[in-house]
């Protein structure tokens, strides 16, 4: 186990809550939805730590990679499953959306294979979502969790530069944008894990403390 107190500040400036992922567009989201919390990565703390996301929910596999994560660094640690549900195709791809077609496929390959598998849908069987759970674990087995899910539907091809993942295909309607032509901001208020830490952010001082420092 890695020693966290290289890692600690002060205990006024409240403990340090490592990030379980090593997805860069994660980590600066979460950094962006968490501005009052010390987030550290795996590898600030040079943590290499491969985890098997064998759950059947996006609870279970957020559960799986905070708890390993917390025991592996020593640190409370933070985690999120989330994932793409499409009604067309039965809610999938689900928990698997991250592996959807295969390893050998990266985010803009998975995004056409949606469209393709889409190519024949009627308009309603394009209604889609955003799911993601949060969860939060220390070390002694303290947990906490957040839930949180973003409305939208698939559109007919990839637009915008912005977020990763299926954000160029998730059209919101009230936006009339896809969520990867939304500013930072604006996704980081309606966005699936926006709603999630939204949901866990009151329980964070009262099940993690140490979190806010000593008072």
């Amino acid at each position: 186990m890695i020693d966290p107190r290289s890692a600690e500040a002060s205990a006024e400036a409240g403990a340090p809550l490592m990030l379980a992922t090593t997805n860069p567009g994660k980590l600066r989201e979460f950094r962006r939805l968490f501005p009052d919390l010390r987030l550290l990565s795996p590898a600030d703390l040079q943590l290499q730590l491969t985890v098997a996301e064998t759950g059947t929910t996006f609870h279970q596999n957020a559960a799986i990679k905070a708890r390993a994560f917390a025991r592996a660094s020593g640190l409370i640690s933070m985690a999120d499953d989330s994932g793409l549900e499409v009604d067309g195709l039965g809610g999938d791809p689900g928990v698997r959306s991250a592996r959807y077609g295969g390893d050998g496929l990266d985010d803009a390959g998975r995004c056409l294979l949606l469209l393709q598998n889409l190519s024949s849908a009627a308009p309603d069987q394009r209604k889609a979502r955003f799911r993601c759970c949060i969860v939060a674990a220390a070390p002694d087995g303290r947990v906490c969790r957040g839930d949180g899910t973003c409305e939208g539907v698939i559109g007919p091809r990839p637009e915008g530069e912005s977020g990763f993942g299926y954000d160029p295909v998730f059209v919101l309607p009230r936006f009339g944008k896809t969520m990867a032509q939304l500013a930072p901001e604006v996704k980081n208020q309606i966005s699936h894990r926006a709603g999630a830490a939204e949901h866990i952010r009151p329980f964070l001082p009262s099940v993690f403390p140490e979190l806010a420092g000593s008072a």
